[in-house]
């Protein structure tokens, strides 16, 4: 038997009720998917310290560079359409393990990557590879959780994921020490072997045969496009990515706003990042808990209202120049803060919409989220390596999801989301 034919035989295990999960269980399959979502963060944000040298190095200007950022997040984007579909026809293991190879190779020829156009075309295949990962975990979760419980389990998984963008930076200016940036990549393909071997030990299938959807092509267009005529569902996915472009226009610019216009070094950078991230990851957990007491449709307006405030906010500071370096901060972390808490909350009330094909449903989620994003970073780069410009995004991400949210989801009419139905599947 070959070895892709026993991944795709491996058992799915008996499905246990939320009473009957322990909280070992919980735990394991928590810490399992949250390292499959870790690497699409690693790869984006680990080399964010390296920007101003690779720009230097490659003899190009900051707007090509990030133009590499930019080619990562619509690999991202490309690879979820892709995959998505691809999982819920022959299950989640394969692809998950073809991605991480894609990216453990795209890695190693970043490391040699002779020219800025060679780092653009292989930060592509880069983000394909990682696209795997996210999109199948994604699906993990939708096929185990619903309603709330996927939005708490997405919560805790936003925790344990949440330590790579807080880590990623600071790695990276560590490797930055005593290597350069080829040293980066060096280090995301041993992550990406060590991933491998985490997905084929640490995760059972968990799309049975008889759920998997058929068909080929034609199913996948029908059910894009049964997903596309939701206006609800179209909605809810919008909102997630113009949230996740404000995020990314701050991951794009601020290397250059802190370092170049503020003049913090590589490693007070990397700490000025980790802080805004703990702010995120503090309010995926608050998430958890105020779901306790509140729908994810009242935290998702609330929420988006702060982080909307937070942005102009941002906006008039880096205008006027008022408060300096302290003012900028404080605001985006409260906009950090602010995407935390709608986050997990806007994938869980649009997938919860669309179990059945749950995949695919995940596949255009995160296409959207990264093609959005992938729009926004070349943008801050286009206005500038200033305050400025990356604050015009930010805010601008921040508002138009607000708009979004009230023209067309129209948040009052969503039904309460359905009771959680759980079930495990992790050795």
């Amino acid at each position: 038997m070959t070895a892709a034919a026993e991944l795709t035989e491996t058992p799915t295990l008996p499905p246990l009720s939320g009473d009957l999960m322990s909280r070992r269980q919980r735990l394991r399959l928590v810490l399992v998917l949250g390292s499959l979502i870790a690497i699409g963060p690693l790869t984006i944000d680990m080399y964010l310290p390296a920007l101003p040298s690779i720009a230097a190095d490659l003899h190009t200007t900051s707007a090509a560079v990030q133009l590499t950022l930019t080619g990562t997040l619509a690999g991202l984007a490309l690879g979820q359409l892709l995959i998505g579909p691809l999982s819920d026809a022959v299950g989640r293991r394969v692809p998950l393990l073809a991605g991480t190879g894609l990216h453990i190779l795209a890695s190693v020829l970043c490391a040699i990557a002779p020219s800025i156009e060679a780092v653009g075309a292989l930060r592509v295949l880069q983000g394909l590879g990682a696209a795997a990962t996210s999109v199948v975990a994604v699906a993990v979760v939708r096929d185990l959780f619903s309603g709330a419980a996927f939005a708490k389990l997405f919560s805790r998984l936003m925790l344990v994921m949440g330590v790579a963008p807080i880590l990623a930076p600071t790695l990276g200016s560590g490797l930055l020490r005593w290597s350069d940036w080829r040293g980066v990549f060096v280090a995301l393909a041993i992550f990406g072997v060590l991933l491998a071997t985490v997905a084929a030990f640490g995760l059972a299938e968990t799309l049975p045969p008889e759920r998997r959807r058929r068909g080929g092509v034609a199913a996948t267009v029908r059910d894009y496009g049964s997903l596309l005529r939701d206006r609800t569902f179209v909605g809810l996915v919008l909102v997630a990515g113009l949230a996740m472009a404000a995020l990314f226009a701050y991951v794009a610019g601020s290397s250059f706003v802190f370092q170049g216009q503020y003049g913090l070094d590589e490693q007070q950078f990397g700490a000025a990042f980790g802080a805004g991230a703990i702010g995120l990851i503090a309010a995926t957990q608050l998430n958890v808990r105020l779901l306790r007491r509140y729908s994810p449709q009242r935290i998702l307006v609330t929420a988006l209202g702060v982080g909307t405030a937070a942005g102009l906010a941002l906006l008039a500071f880096a205008t006027t120049g008022v408060g300096g370096l302290a003012s900028i901060l404080a605001t985006l972390w409260v906009v950090l803060a602010a995407a935390g808490l709608a986050l997990p909350n806007a994938p869980a009330l649009a997938l919860s919409r669309h179990g059945e094909a749950a995949g695919t449903a995940a596949a255009l989620l995160g296409a959207v989220q990264f093609g959005v994003g992938a729009l926004a970073a070349p943008l801050v780069g286009v206005l500038g390596t200033g305050s400025v410009a990356m604050a015009v995004v930010v805010a601008g991400g921040m508002v138009a999801a607000m708009a979004v949210l009230l023209a067309v989801v129209r948040p009052a009419r969503l039904p309460e989301v359905e009771p959680a139905v759980v079930a495990v599947a992790a050795h």
